[in-house]
């Protein structure tokens, strides 16, 4: 294998700092770590957002069990609120997001 290849097939070789977009080998080193970590993060994340599917589908089925709607649309705008409190604007679309993978499981 050269120098100047990846592999002995000839794919050339690429570079720490070519992969993250950085122009030092330090740089590099500091976004790889961070970038593990959002991974982990996100890993994290879609395990809450799928237990927070679950348990909606309780909250539903009790509900609708109970001759409720399967939609509570007044908790569904405190959660809207809560989101674009916490997080601005964005947070009202993540929120939302979360509310339509959240409805209908039942």
């Amino acid at each position: 294998m050269s120098s100047t290849t990846g592999t002995t097939t000839g794919t050339p070789a690429v570079t720490p700092a070519e992969r993250t977009g950085a122009r030092t080998d330090e740089a590099a080193a500091l976004i790889g770590g961070a970038r593990e970590r959002i991974d982990a993060l996100d890993d994290q994340i879609i395990g809450l957002v799928q237990e927070r599917m679950a348990v909606s589908a309780v909250i539903q089925e009790a509900r609708i069990t109970s001759g409720g709607r399967r939609v509570n649309l007044s908790r569904e705008t405190a959660v809207l609120g809560h989101y674009r409190d916490a997080l601005g604007k964005p947070g009202t679309a993540l929120a939302m997001t979360l509310l339509e993978l959240c409805r209908g499981r039942v």
